[in-house]
């Protein structure tokens, strides 16, 4: 009987620890509870959404963005309304000297004047008249003066000047023979090289010179009318006359000759000899004097 209640109970104790390890196999722990695996199959569904909160209040101003790239070209406005009238700019250069303009017609006559004095004028009519002419002849050496003291060249025979009024070609030897000179003539290269030289510093383009084909077509002769044997410098492809007109000679600022139409003015180039000039200045000295006492006497008298 004892073994019996005794092999019961090895029974029951190992029923026992079979029951354990089932338990334990199915995800209970020893107080029976269930295991966060076993409690996931059971998870609890949302509820419904609720309803809007208040409205909360605006929150601190946040920081500048980045600016944004420059948008289209808009559309042209309106014409505004004239602005008042802005500064005066600067005086702008002289312009050139106009034309002459056309005479004007006849004023009306003048009133009749008081009766002069009678005095004793024939010698001071005769005296102004001849001051007048004194004037006349100094102005025109002052004014020739002038362009010398603009500029000067030389050689040991010749001085070289240029006269800067415009002239034709025939104008110009004219001009050259009444001051006792005549129109350069550059018979060799050194005298070429000085007055081209005395041009392009001047800042001429041409200039007049002593040669032409006026007499023979195609027959160049200088103005002394010594031909063209020992030296020229034309410039390419020169001289070229297709139209028969071009019988006076010009030299570029280069010193290359062009032949070209007498009857273009521009300025030239006279050549005199130093004791010429010397006696020049002497008598403008001489006039510039004689005036002055004729002044001074007018003046007494």
């Amino acid at each position: 009987m004892n073994g019996f209640a005794s092999l019961l109970g090895r029974k029951h104790f190992i029923l026992l620890v079979l029951f354990l390890l089932q338990i334990q196999s199915l995800g209970l722990d020893i107080n029976s509870r269930p295991t966060a695996e076993v409690c996931a199959t059971h998870t609890i569904s949302p509820g419904p959404k609720g309803d809007d909160g208040e409205k909360g209040d605006p929150g601190e101003e946040g920081t500048h963005g980045k600016v944004g790239p420059m948008g289209p070209k808009g559309i042209k406005g309106e014409l505004g309304d004239i602005g008042d009238q802005g500064n005066i700019g600067k005086t702008g250069p002289i312009g050139k000297k106009g034309d002459k303009g056309e005479k004007g017609l006849f004023g009306k006559p003048g009133k009749k004047g008081k009766a002069g004095t009678v005095c004793d004028c024939g010698r001071y009519r005769t005296f102004v008249g001849q001051l007048d002419i004194s004037i006349a002849r100094l102005k025109t050496s002052m004014k020739f003066v002038k362009n010398v003291i603009a500029g000067i060249r030389e050689t040991e025979e010749k001085f070289y000047y240029i006269v800067q009024e415009e002239k034709n070609y025939r104008e110009s030897l004219t001009h050259c023979r009444i001051r006792g000179g005549m129109l350069a003539m550059p018979k060799d290269e050194a005298a070429n090289i000085l007055i081209a030289d005395y041009v392009a510093k001047s800042g001429f383009f041409r200039v007049f010179i002593g040669v032409n084909d006026l007499e023979r077509e195609g027959q160049y002769v200088f103005a002394d009318n010594t031909p063209l044997q020992n030296y020229s410098n034309w410039n390419e492809g020169e001289p070229s006359d297709p139209s028969g007109h071009e019988d006076c000679v010009e030299m570029l600022s280069s010193g290359r000759w062009n032949d070209t139409e007498c009857h273009l003015t521009m300025y030239f180039v006279l050549s005199t000899a130093f004791s010429l000039l010397s006696k020049l200045s002497l008598v403008v000295n001489i006039c510039v004097i004689l005036v002055s006492e004729h002044f001074t006497g007018f003046q007494k008298d």
